[in-house]
């Protein structure tokens, strides 16, 4: 059996969109889910979703334990050995608290990347593959978040070609999210349950055609 980690925040977590903000999609409906049922037996999916979580830093507002990099680590430890690893993250880094330029998140990303590899956390001690995943751009319209996410519309758009540029640097898979779903109008940033099925479906093609050897 394989075994892939889903790491990311709220959109992997299956926080639902505004009209239920407490609330969270089904284990068959969020992404991971879908990518479960698609994979089949033969795949481990292990979901590590927080809504919140950043790339790499403190939130001053929601606490130290939404930083990403803190956890990667032991997170990785403790599920290993792993074949692939799947990073969805960035969203959270677009909060004007946090000032950060689509470049700047990418950058966190990358040294997430670069923890991973540091770690013998793959198959007989070997790097796992990884695969960053680019999430949606937020909607023009991010309703009552449009105070948080101050200045997020654009940033967001810039954030695939930024993501793109650190996974060719490090040599590793890269997806754009975002040329298959869009974030929901209810809120502006989380995914629908329809679009958490059509994610799903849209990482297993890219999981299967990696190329795993028999």
């Amino acid at each position: 059996m394989r075994s892939v980690l889903c790491y990311g925040d709220s959109n992997t977590y299956g926080q639902t969109t505004a009209n239920k903000p407490d609330d969270r999609y089904g284990h068959d409906v969020r992404w991971p889910g879908v990518l479960r049922e698609i994979l089949g037996h033969k795949w481990l999916v292990i979901e590590e979703g927080l809504s919140g979580r950043t790339t790499v830093s403190d939130d001053p507002i929601e606490g130290a334990e939404k930083n990403g990099r803190t956890y990667l680590r032991p997170c990785i430890m403790s599920h290993k050995p792993l074949d692939l690893v799947l990073i969805m993250l960035g969203t959270n880094d677009l909060k004007i608290r946090f000032n950060k330029t689509a470049g700047e998140i990418a950058m966190g990303v990358g040294a997430l990347v670069s923890d991973i590899k540091s770690l013998p956390a793959g198959v007989d001690g070997k790097v796992p593959e990884i695969m960053i995943i680019a999430p949606p751009p937020t909607a023009r319209d991010l309703k009552e978040w449009s105070g948080v996410f101050l200045g997020a519309q654009d940033k967001s758009r810039e954030l695939a070609g930024e993501y793109e540029r650190i996974a060719e640097a490090n040599e590793v898979h890269f997806f754009d999210a975002g040329l298959v779903v869009r974030s929901s109008k209810e809120d502006g940033f989380h995914l629908g349950a329809k679009a958490h099925s059509v994610l799903g479906q849209a990482i297993a093609v890219e999981i299967e055609s990696i190329g795993w050897p028999d």
